[in-house]
């Protein structure tokens, strides 16, 4: 057997993607199955490679379709169906998710300026849950610009023996953390990091989000932000607007 080689990125987010459409299989599941048909060698190249009869069949006692149906490929099966629809989303066909993100390494240029976290599963949104979300974008923000500076791929939190605490070590470097939801000991872990949580139930464009929080640095940061900005509290404006 050959030595695996790291999963890049986009090969992560295919993965995660492929197992959200397959019923009942878990991110570990469908990482083992795609392991025993590729020889250890996860790629986008490898990928490209994969069948949906392969991909049936390492599931075969989860989706125990006839295998007459199978090989007449009744388009009906809602299982089959399921199994083809993750093919195409590893061989990188969703087009929805193939807009690449525009990355702008941090190059220090940023003074007073704070790097945040954003769950996310597609695009530039906010609409991940923190143990469950596909990615973490990381942002770097200031007054007056917005910086994606890396995104950072949750996919091995499920291959861990604590998820959160993967998650929370992956984010470390942020003190602010932005998600739709998050449980009641994630978010105990993640403020015991120093990490600022702030759920937006809604979700939405993150960039639109981010830029509130712009507006209360430029004005008047909540303790909390002003905290992190390292503005004493001698220079805070007293009256100031929440932000989330």
């Amino acid at each position: 057997m050959t030595e695996q080689q790291p999963i890049s990125n986009e090969v992560a987010l295919r993965i995660a993607l492929a197992a959200k459409a397959l019923p009942n299989v878990s991110i570990r599941e469908l990482i083992d199955a795609l392991q025993t048909n590729l020889d250890d060698n996860i790629t986008e190249e490898s990928l490209s490679t994969l069948t949906v009869t392969q991909l049936k069949r390492a599931f075969g006692n989860i989706y125990d379709v006839d295998e007459g149906e199978w090989e007449g490929e009744d388009a009906n099966n809602q299982e089959i169906a399921a199994v083809k629809e993750a093919v195409r989303i590893l061989w990188g066909e969703q087009t929805e998710y193939d807009h690449p993100l525009p990355i702008e390494p941090d190059q220090g240029d940023m003074p007073n300026s704070i790097r945040i976290a954003v769950a996310s599963n597609t695009n530039e949104q906010l609409d991940g849950h923190f143990g469950s979300c596909h990615r973490y974008l990381i942002y770097q923000l200031s007054a007056n610009a917005i910086k994606l500076i890396d995104v950072r791929s949750a996919l091995e939190a499920d291959l861990s023996d604590n998820k959160n605490q993967f998650r929370v070590n992956l984010i470390r470097d942020c003190p602010v953390l932005y998600v739709v939801s998050i449980g009641g000991p994630a978010a105990a872990q993640v403020i015991q990091a120093n990490i600022y949580p702030m759920k937006v139930e809604a979700g939405g464009a993150i960039r639109e989000i981010l830029a509130d929080l712009q507006r209360a640095i430029a004005t008047s940061p909540p303790p909390w932000l002003a905290k992190i900005l390292g503005i004493g509290a001698d220079q805070r404006v007293k009256n100031y607007q929440a932000v989330g």
